[in-house]
Order: C-alpha cells, then sequence, then structure tokens
C-alpha cells in the first residue's frame, strides 16, 4: 500500500480485519470512517465516495464481498487520505514551481548577462557613429575576445580605417589638384592679360604658351581619372599571360619614348594571372621617367623574373633600370605620393602622377613598387606581383 492508503473489512457493523502494522492510515481509528462505512455497505453493490471527518477527508470505496458456504456478507473497505495527498502534491507543486522560478530567474540572469555581453560591440560601435562626423573619423571600437562580434568588430574599425583613408585621400586630392590647376590657370590668364592683340608675334607667343599650359591640364586630368578608376573592382581586368612575350611587346613600344640602348636584361618564360594593359602601362611609365632623368644614348634595361622567399611565397618582379640621375635618399619615400617630385624633377614635364599611378597599378595586383638608387649613378624601380595559384612557370 502507499503511505496515504488504508483498509480494512467487516462483517455487519463488525471490524473483522485491519491493515498490517506497516500501513501508517489506520481507518479504523476514525470512528466517524467507520460510522460511514457501515451506513453505505451494500450486498449488492460497491459504493465509491468522499468521506469528510474531524481527523482528515477520505476518498474510500465499499467492495462487498460474499462466500456461496457462508450467509454472513461482508464488505472491503480501502480509503486514501485525500487531504494528506493533496498537501503532498501542493508541496510537489510549490517545489516545481520553486525550482522552476528558480531555474527561470537563474535563465534570465544569465541570458542578461550573455546578450549584454554579446550587444556590447553593437552599443560600442553605436556610440562611435555617434561620435563620427564629417571632419573626424579617428575614432575606432575597442576589440574585445575572439568572438563573432569580436570579429565584427575587427571588420568594422578596418571599415573606419578604409574611410578615413578615403577622406584624408579626398581632401589632398582636392588640395593638389587646387594647387595644380590654380598654376597653369594663373599662367594662361596672366599672358592673355598682358598679350597685346595688335602683335602678332605676342599673341602666338601666349596661344603657344596656352597650348602647353591647357596640355599639361589635360595630362593632369586624364592621371586623375586612372588614379580615380583603380578605386574600382573593374579596375583591373586580370586574363593568364605570357609575361616574357609581354616584356617584349613593351620593350618595342618604350623604343619610341627616346634614343637610349633598350636592353632585356632577364626574362622569364611563365604564364601569369595579371592585367596585362595595366601592367603594361606602369612599365612604361617607368621607362618614360628612366628616359627622362638619363642621357641620351644611355642604358635602360627591363626585366621580369619569378622570386622565391625563405617562407614559401613566390612573387612576379618587374623592373626598369636606368643610369640616370638617380634620386637623392630624402626623395625616395616621397616620389611615390600624389604630386611628389624629386629635386632633380622639373615642373612642366609631367603631372606628378605617374609614379602614384605605377604604385596604384602594383597595389591593386596585391603588390607594391619600390626604388633601388644611388643618386649620380642612376636608379631602378621594380614592381612585386604575388603570384596567385593559377599562375605557373613555362
Amino acid at each position: 500500500p502507499s503511505p496515504k492508503q488504508g483498509m480494512l473489512s467487516l462483517v455487519g457493523d463488525e471490524v473483522r480485519w485491519t491493515a498490517p502494522d506497516i500501513v501508517n492510515t489506520r481507518l479504523e481509528d476514525d470512528p466517524e470512517f467507520l460510522e460511514w462505512a457501515r451506513s453505505v455497505q451494500d450486498a449488492n453493490h460497491i459504493r465509491l465516495g468522499t468521506v469528510d471527518t474531524d481527523i482528515t477527508t477520505y476518498r474510500a470505496v465499499v467492495v462487498p464481498v460474499s462466500l456461496p458456504a457462508d450467509h454472513e456478507h461482508g464488505a472491503f473497505v480501502l480509503a486514501y487520505d485525500y487531504s494528506a495527498e493533496a498537501i503532498a502534491n501542493d508541496r510537489n507543486f510549490m517545489i516545481y514551481g520553486a525550482v522552476g522560478a528558480s531555474v527561470m530567474l537563474v535563465a534570465a540572469l544569465a541570458a542578461w548577462l550573455v546578450v549584454g555581453r554579446m550587444l556590447d560591440p553593437i552599443r560600442r560601435l553605436q556610440t562611435t557613429a555617434q561620435q563620427i562626423s564629417e571632419t573626424d573619423v579617428s575614432q575606432r571600437i575597442e576589440v574585445s575576445g575572439n568572438d563573432e562580434f569580436a570579429e565584427l568588430t575587427v571588420t568594422v574599425n578596418e571599415m573606419l580605417d578604409r574611410l578615413e583613408g578615403a577622406l584624408s585621400s579626398q581632401r589632398q586630392l582636392l588640395d593638389d589638384v587646387g594647387h595644380e590647376l590654380r598654376t597653369p590657370v594663373t599662367i594662361i590668364n596672366g599672358h592673355l592679360e598682358l598679350m597685346d592683340p595688335n602683335d602678332p608675334d605676342d599673341v602666338a607667343q601666349s596661344r603657344d604658351i596656352a597650348m602647353d599650359e591647357l596640355g599639361r591640364m589635360s595630362l593632369l586630368i586624364n592621371d586623375l581619372v586612372t588614379l580615380a578608376k583603380s578605386n574600382r573592382t573593374d579596375f583591373l581586368q586580370v586574363e593568364p599571360a605570357e609575361v616574357g612575350k609581354l616584356l617584349d611587346d613593351i620593350l618595342d613600344k618604350a623604343r619610341g619614348l627616346g634614343p637610349r640602348q633598350w636592353r632585356v636584361d632577364y626574362r622569364t618564360e611563365a604564364t601569369v594571372a595579371l592585367d596585362p594593359v595595366r601592367t603594361t602601362q606602369a612599365m612604361l611609365q617607368l621607362c618614360a621617367n628612366a628616359v627622362k632623368f638619363s642621357a641620351a644614348d644611355s642604358r635602360i634595361g627591363l626585366g621580369n623574373e619569378i622570386v622565391r622567399d625563405g617562407h614559401g611565397n613566390t612573387t612576379l618582379r618587374w623592373w626598369v633600370s636606368d643610369a640616370g640621375v638617380g634620386i637623392q635618399a630624402e626623395d625616395l619615400e616621397r616620389i611615390f605620393e600624389r604630386f611628389g617630385r624629386g629635386q632633380n624633377s622639373v615642373r612642366s614635364s609631367g603631372s606628378g602622377l605617374g609614379l602614384n599611378i605605377v604604385q596604384a597599378i602594383a597595389e591593386t595586383h596585391g603588390g607594391r613598387v619600390w626604388v633601388n638608387s644611388e643618386h649620380g649613378k642612376g636608379s631602378t624601380f621594380y614592381i612585386d606581383m604575388p603570384l596567385t595559384t593559377g599562375s605557373k612557370e613555362a
């Protein structure tokens, strides 16, 4: 029997049998229950009911029992202590409810902490975005942890770096373009104001000066358009190219830049994924610079080769070397800047964007441009292009 269950038997109004001592619910000790059991027993029907006494409330059944050889009729009485069962159930529900509430509270606290930690980079991002203005994009988000939100923070910081670089480049471009265009405009304006319209020689001279300055302005605008396109995804048209043959084509085109002893220092036979048009443009720009700063009939060498470093990286290296005036040490970095010119440069000989265009072409190929030069002994410009997995040597 269960702990809240009791039983006995009646024969007439007499309690003939009671449950063993191990049964805790003693029905025979409750007179009111015994009176109810005696009153409802029936020789032919089972009685089921709820009994309220001063001791407790029972849910009971009275089952008639008869034997063919016995003229007396008995009854088997079985009852549950309903109040005790209800109290036990209530206690269990209270325990379950308390445990459930505690679990929900702990889960809510954990969720609040986890979600708060997850949303912290978003809040910092919002705060940083509010602090960024049109003139100040120097704010960055602090990176903490190594989860997806940390990666998001790094990505946003990189985006802000690119944005700051673009805005800085834009401001620098506007300043430089304004400065570069102001000079030819001033020259043209000054000569036109001082020109004597009745003097044919003066008119012709002013016209020649104006045409020369307008030509330089046109060159500047074309170079600026090229630099603007370098930020677009379609700036490069990459395709497999035979770099040995491409070097020969570049040499043939470079011969028309000036009377020099054009030579191929070294050529590699390989098929490489690159933009042959932009590569030719960059190499011819280096060749034009070599012609500009070297004497007639001096030697200019071109070449390319596959270079491997100790870390397993493979690079296609192009170069143009000359025996010209060279570059002073303090000018080595400045010459690659936009409108940057070395001390040997002549203002009217170019837009000042040539090497910056070469640098843009190299960087869009994932590489770089650099120079090795000694003042008075010549220079060698290098373009390094990291090779992709699709590149192969012939």
